[in-house]
């Protein structure tokens, strides 16, 4: 798997060519590092430089795709007129997805808001005994994070988790993803980070290049959609790690010096 800035160059030559470039990138781990709690997270002052300087390339759509919910990955951003979507592509934001200029959320997840609210106030409860553990209600999904736990509670953490979603998944309300120590409950619906990028794609001119660069099992789905499309999968960890994409950096600080390679041209 060749690393990104090593082949740089024949990227570029590759890029000069195209009238159009559609540039998504995941925020927890790609565009910020990962940290102990989710509302700690932090763009690094360099990287919305160069974030701010791409949005004005008319050659190039820029957009943010997150696990957070839509308001909360826009505002960390702060970057205007690029395209916004938030838990997994559920919700999106910017004209090119709408038509419209207002927000895309999913019809059958929005269906099941109520659900998603009632498991939030059940975890909630049943986990508050376990220090370190946080439930994060994202509206249209909702996330357990448990990096600051310690480590012999989290199967205990695990199991309280299973039994609480247990009845909504066997509904097919839910279903469950697992994360960097994190277990998410999302809606029942068939989409993913894969079906956004895709949706992203179709709104731009024939011929674009999509560019994805992510760091995290949900992500995958979208190196697979951007791979298919003839584009570019960037999988942001170190080598030897399972993952569909064909092209890879170390860390966030390698995302950084990727942004500015590409704003400078």
């Amino acid at each position: 798997m060749p690393h990104l800035l090593n082949v740089w160059p024949n990227l570029q030559l590759r890029l000069q060519s195209l009238d159009r470039i559609v540039l998504l990138l995941d925020f927890d781990g790609t565009l910020a590092p990962i940290v102990s709690s989710p509302e700690l997270a932090v763009l690094p002052a360099g990287v919305k430089i160069s974030l701010t300087s791409l949005s004005a390339n008319r050659r190039l759509a820029l957009g943010v795709i997150s696990g957070r919910a839509l308001s909360d990955v826009s505002a960390r951003v702060g970057v205007p007129n690029i395209i916004y979507a938030g838990n997994h592509g559920l919700e999106m934001t910017g004209p090119e997805m709408t038509g419209t200029g207002e927000d895309y959320i999913h019809p059958e997840a929005a269906a099941l808001l109520p659900a998603l609210c009632r498991l939030a106030r059940e975890l909630r409860s049943q986990l508050a005994q376990y220090a370190g553990v946080l439930v994060e209600d994202k509206g249209l999904s909702l996330s357990v994070h448990y990096r600051l736990a310690q480590s012999p509670i989290v199967p205990q953490v695990e199991q309280v988790f299973d039994q609480v979603v247990s009845a909504s998944v066997q509904r097919e309300e839910v279903k469950i993803t697992r994360g960097k120590m994190v277990l998410e409950v999302r809606p029942n619906v068939d989409w993913d980070k894969g079906k956004a990028v895709h949706r992203i794609i179709q709104a731009q001119p024939p011929g674009s290049l999509p560019i994805f660069v992510g760091d995290d099992a949900t992500d995958e789905a979208a190196f697979q959609t951007v791979q298919e499309s003839g584009g570019i999968a960037v999988f942001v960890g170190p080598p030897r790690q399972p993952t569909q994409a064909l092209h890879r950096v170390d860390s966030p600080a390698e995302v950084a010096q990727f942004l500015r390679l590409l704003s400078q041209w």
